[in-house]
């Protein structure tokens, strides 16, 4: 399989790659050994044996929090148990299977996250350690990918995608990603394989499979997914022919479909649930207490969190400047519209400002395009094919 070409392959690239792989493995060690057992654990565990017993909630309910306190220090499960940041709902799903197997839907969407710590749970893993994993992996592919993006577009340059790579891994966003047990450093996985196929302009069913992927693991990306073929379908209709492409129309219509049967077959409450639970109240029982919030309440809410996404903000437009600045080019003007439109968007439907987090994924699409327009200005390379 040639990745960089005959060229690629000396003697100097092969000694980055070597340190980058060990620097790598070395960091996701580290992520392991601080690995984080925290309250969204107990949903994704509970996932895994809903399988295996769909019809006793109770057992579903013991053998999670039993398998969590059998690898958790008192400490971390104190904490998984709603005592150490008193949080009464949480404590009410320690205590309660009912509550807890309401809770399940918020978790048993994200079917291509499950079907890894599935995966990792039949080769032999603990429940928890195959929760943890997921990410932990993630994050190790994450670095090797990223190594081959930036040695793509500064071919070369080893000791810049090697300090570019490591200097991306070690940030904090990154860090809190890789040990920690959500869906979210899987997603940046496939999004960092999103960029390969968008530099590389890959066919359409390759980066189809990637969307349907993304979609599998958070069905949320469903925005992401639309608003790529949007901009797909722009940028063609006003650059090509000009004419109605009916592929992206296509595509589109069975991401929706998708997305709609995922939802409606697990049961899934709905945004207005998620948005009260996450940033109003968290309810111990959503049967008994319904999600209920005015339009202007949720306004002002998201004016307040405006305020206080600053960083991300400043940053944002930090990189949207320099875009612009250094390239005319109309594809990298579009696509770089489309990654940060999809940054406002996420935030639209979660204004989660603090959690720099929900957001890293889109902030580092961004960066890497910054670095296409950086290369293709003034390197004035070709970008080698990944096969």
């Amino acid at each position: 399989m040639k990745l960089l070409g005959k060229k690629g392959f000396d003697l100097k690239w092969k000694i980055s790659f070597l340190i980058t792989l060990i620097l790598v493995f070395l960091l996701s060690y580290w992520s392991y050994k601080n690995r984080v057992y925290d309250w969204d654990m107990p949903g994704y565990i509970g996932c895994l044996f809903q399988r295996e017993y769909p019809a006793s909630p109770e057992k579903v309910h013991q053998y999670t929090y039993t398998s969590i306190r059998k690898e958790a220090s008192p400490y971390q499960f104190k904490d998984i148990s709603g005592f150490v940041q008193p949080n009464k709902a949480v404590q009410f799903f320690k205590q309660d299977a009912n509550a807890f197997s309401e809770q399940l839907p918020y978790y048993q969407i994200k079917i291509g996250y499950n079907f890894a710590v599935l995966f990792l749970y039949k080769l032999g893993f603990s429940p928890p350690h195959s929760v943890l994993l997921v990410s932990i992996i993630s994050y190790f592919l994450s670095g090797l990918i990223l190594f081959f993006l930036f040695s793509i577009l500064f071919p070369g340059k080893n000791i810049l995608f090697v300090l570019l790579t490591v200097g991306i891994l070690i940030l904090p966003p990154m860090r809190a990603l890789s040990n920690t047990p959500v869906p979210d450093m899987f997603s940046l996985l496939f999004l960092l394989i999103f960029m390969m196929g968008l530099l590389r302009k890959w066919e359409r069913w390759k980066m189809f499979l990637v969307l349907l992927c993304l979609i599998l693991i958070r069905p949320d990306y469903i925005v992401f997914a639309l608003t790529y073929l949007v901009a797909s379908f722009g940028f063609t209709y006003f650059s090509e022919n000009r004419k109605i492409d009916l592929n992206y129309i296509l595509q589109g219509i069975f991401f929706l479909a998708l997305y709609l049967f995922i939802i409606k077959y697990y049961h899934f409450p709905g945004w207005k649930d998620v948005f009260y639970d996450t940033f109003i109240d968290r309810r111990p029982l959503i049967s008994a207490q319904p999600a209920n919030f005015t339009f202007s309440y949720y306004l002002h809410f998201l004016f307040f969190k405006l305020i206080n996404f600053k960083k991300i903000s400043l940053a944002v437009f930090f990189i949207m400047g320099l875009i612009y600045y250094i390239s005319k080019d109309l594809w990298i003007r579009i696509f770089s519209v489309f990654i940060f439109a999809n940054i406002y968007l996420k935030f639209m439907f979660f204004p989660a400002s603090a959690e720099s987090r929900f957001f890293f994924g889109y902030l580092l699409m961004l960066f890497l395009m910054l670095c296409y327009a950086v290369s293709k200005k003034y390197n004035g390379f070709q970008l080698r094919k990944i096969a």
